[in-house]
């Protein structure tokens, strides 16, 4: 019997089975199945080559334009270029010492062509790339491309030496003695939603015949994604329901009723109705779990001031996590300058009914850190702030009542629950989730399963707009001096600047001055090409720039004359601490820093934003940074300074960044390029993600309705004993590891 769980080696071969596992991690004949197609190119189509990644893996259906022969200057050998195209764009495949390849690839002639995907002098390339050329576009090309001859051709997600043609001859190998499996899903489930069973969904999203086979197939498969999903978070919804939370009510004559009478600007619209919100939550004697997602300005930390204050009104205390200490120092300076006396409980001139903020971080003296410990343990501090230190063994709480946990996904999730836990073991804290980083509906619904989600869409009075362009370096260097230009400018009105780079430097990785060699190209665009193409497959990229090397560039060159400072997560908290608060004086006009700058830093006279190697940060990364300017009165621009080439994904991405500051719009955009491929944890636990199928923007309905399929079935059978299959099936998607991922998130 060839079941799901089979060995590839036993029914492939050693050989075959070793390729599988080492490039893709596929071990069982149910992992090759459950490899799915990434797309299905028609016989007599070629693929669309605008939008190729550069650096990602690249199967693309197209034909032979030219192909041309040449001996290279610089070395001994000669270098074969085949030009290939769909129609609209050409890509460069390049051979170095194989001649031979010139009497094959005829221009006319069609075929699969694989690689990895690069450019050379602004031009897309694949560096000896694999190939498999049909022999006519009205003949059957013969058993050993048999996978061709269908009207629908599967692509694969492949790797290198491991083409898409090759696991599509495995898929079909596999199939031809797979002897099926039972179906999870309920029959009466599958009739009522109109689905396939699932070995004809696994046989035809592999070999379909139309493209209503494809349909139908992924139909039943995201509903297995998406039911597996639901059922793992009902369960842990109805196990969350034993857990009491301690009662916060709101009082009339508290210290946030104080607070709220001298607050000196007028809470927006979101933030009361968030507000209110929060505040029936924490009256109840179930465990709040809530996301607060807004833009970066839109008033969060107020919110979760609010928050606070009634929890300590009702004698708890409030545990505020930050992920630096740079922004914990900022939050606890931030809440006292709020709070004023009310903050100074047990100072002289403090007000009757103050309480104390208390920050408590791993950089603090061995007396200041007795010191707060000692008003965290004792109830003293009625709100600490901190970063991980706040969740060691030796910290104690009195009273533990609210957990705030500010940019959630900067910490892993065994953090949070620590944290969470020093509530005690008879009660659950409340917990309250900050993001600037905006998450679409579907998501939020899907990964946070019974944490309530609310948004803050506007943003305070006073906050001015902010410019984005796209600065491309590849195209256009003289936009990068125009760049330079513009940061005397701003510093000549009196402004200053930030210049952002992905990377520290000096002793972070290897070969210091391959990356100064880059940072100064970076800086003065000089042409560090040679004449011939490098001769490596996938010609990797250079290393990303880093701020010691190119702050160094930007002080001997371009910025010369200017005072910069430098600013990155290897200083001393003392030095880091000294360089914002130097920045935030006006004594420094520049400030070249790693994305240590990304939440919480605010300088409302910092107006411009220069992002090096923008293409190598995310669409919401993006956002952040840009969003530390443009808090004050003058207008924001941010620069996104790039080697993308035009037409490119990457470059697609910057482009809709440049375009739109509406982060929710934003956010969508980043699923649909990012694709969701770590929502299940993957990204923390080393993993690859569980659902291969199921799109969380496209899909919606599909989601909503497995949950209301999963919160029956939970009802019923809350441990599944009835429908294993439907067990099985969650073990699969949600394994152990990820369950835990989904609770404590």
């Amino acid at each position: 019997m060839t079941t799901l769980d089979a060995k590839l080696d036993r029914v492939l071969g050693a050989k075959t089975g070793r390729a599988l596992e080492s490039a893709l991690g596929l071990v069982s004949v149910g992992d090759l199945l459950r490899h799915y197609p990434r797309r299905y190119a028609e016989r007599g189509e070629l693929t669309a080559i605008a939008g190729l990644e550069i650096g990602e893996h690249a199967t693309v259906l197209a034909q032979v334009e030219r192909v041309s022969k040449r001996t290279m200057k610089s070395r001994r050998g000669t270098i074969v270029e085949a030009r290939i195209t769909d129609g609209h764009r050409s890509l460069t495949c390049t051979f170095f010492n194989q001649a031979w390849r010139e009497r094959e690839l005829l221009p006319g002639r069609r075929g699969m062509f694989a690689g990895k995907v690069t450019a050379y002098r602004n031009q897309l390339q694949l560096a000896h790339p694999e190939y498999q050329l049909f022999e006519s576009d009205h003949e059957d090309v013969g058993a050993a491309a048999e996978e061709f001859a269908a009207a629908l051709i599967p692509v694969y997600p492949a790797a290198q030496g491991l083409p898409s043609w090759s696991i599509a001859r495995c898929v079909r190998q596999v199939l031809d003695v797979w002897d099926g499996t039972d179906d999870p899903l309920p029959a009466e489930l599958r009739d009522r939603m109109g689905l396939a069973d699932l070995e004809s969904a696994l046989r035809k999203i592999h070999r379909p015949q139309h493209f209503r086979d494809v349909a139908a197939a992924q139909q039943r498969l995201k509903w297995d994604e998406a039911l597996a999903v639901q059922l793992a978070l009902a369960r842990l919804r109805d196990a969350a329901l034993a857990h009491p939370a301690p009662v916060c009510p709101r009082r009339d004559d508290g210290v946030l009723a104080a607070f709220d009478k001298r607050i000196p600007f007028e809470l927006t619209r979101g933030q009361q109705e968030i507000g209110e919100q929060i505040a029936a939550d924490l009256a109840t004697a179930h465990p709040m779990n809530r996301l607060v997602q807004g833009e970066v300005g839109s008033g969060k930390t107020v919110v979760a001031l609010r928050a606070m204050l009634q929890v300590v009104d009702a004698g708890r205390q409030a545990a505020m996590l930050a992920p630096t200490e740079v922004l914990a120092a900022q939050h606890a300076r931030s809440l006292r300058e709020l709070l004023g006396d009310l903050a100074m409980a047990g100072e002289l001139g403090g007000a009757d009914n103050a309480t104390r903020v208390t920050l408590l971080t791993g950089s603090l003296t061995a007396a200041q850190r007795r010191k707060a410990l000692l008003e965290a343990a004792s109830g003293e501090a009625g709100i600490v702030v901190g970063t991980h230190a706040l969740i060691q063994d030796r910290v104690s709480f009195a009273d533990l009542g609210l957990v705030v946990v500010d940019e959630q996904h900067r910490f892993g999730v065994e953090q949070r629950d620590a944290l969470r836990a020093r509530g005690g073991d008879d009660v659950s804290p409340h917990v309250l989730v900050m993001t600037a980083t905006p998450i679409p509906r579907t998501v939020a619904m899907t990964v946070y399963g019974d944490l309530e989600t609310s948004a803050l869409r506007e943003l305070p009075s006073g906050r001015s707009p902010i410019s984005t362009s796209v600065v491309p370096v590849a195209e256009k260097p003289a936009w990068l001096d125009r760049a330079w230009a513009r940061i005397h400018e701003e510093v000549a009105a009196g402004h200053q600047v930030y210049v952002v780079c992905p990377r520290i430097g000096d002793d972070e990785d290897n070969g210091g001055r391959g990356r100064k060699k880059a940072a100064k190209s970076a800086v003065d665009d000089s042409d560090g090409g040679g004449e011939e193409p490098p001769p490596e497959d996938g010609a990797d990229r250079r290393p990303p720039l880093a701020v010691l090397e190119v702050a160094e560039q930007l002080a001997t060159g371009p910025l010369r004359g200017l005072r910069l400072g430098v600013l990155h997560g290897r200083l001393a908290a003392d030095d880091k601490d000294a360089v914002m608060r130097a920045f935030a004086a006006g004594e420094l006009d520049v400030l070249v820093a790693t994305t240590v700058v990304e939440v919480g830093v605010n300088v409302p006279n910092a107006t411009m934003m220069v992002i090096m190697d923008a293409d190598r940060f995310g669409v919401s990364q993006l956002h952040q940074l840009r969003g530390r300017v443009g808090r004050g009165s003058a207008p924001g621009l941010c620069l996104l300074v790039t080697e993308a080439v035009a037409g490119t994904t990457t470059r697609e991405r910057l482009e809709a960044v440049a375009s739109t500051t509406d982060g929710f719009e934003l956010a969508r955009l980043d699923l649909e390029l990012r694709r969701e491929g770590d929502i299940l944890g993957a990204a923390q636990s080393g993993r690859k993600s569980g659902l291969k199928m199921l799109s969380l923007l496209r899909d919606e309905d599909v989601i909503a309705q497995a949950r209301e399929e999963a919160a029956r079935l939970v009802a019923e059978d809350p441990q599944l004993r009835h429908h294993p299959g439907l067990a099985r099936m969650v073990a699969e998607v949600v394994d152990a590891e990820r369950a835990e991922y989904l609770e404590k998130t």
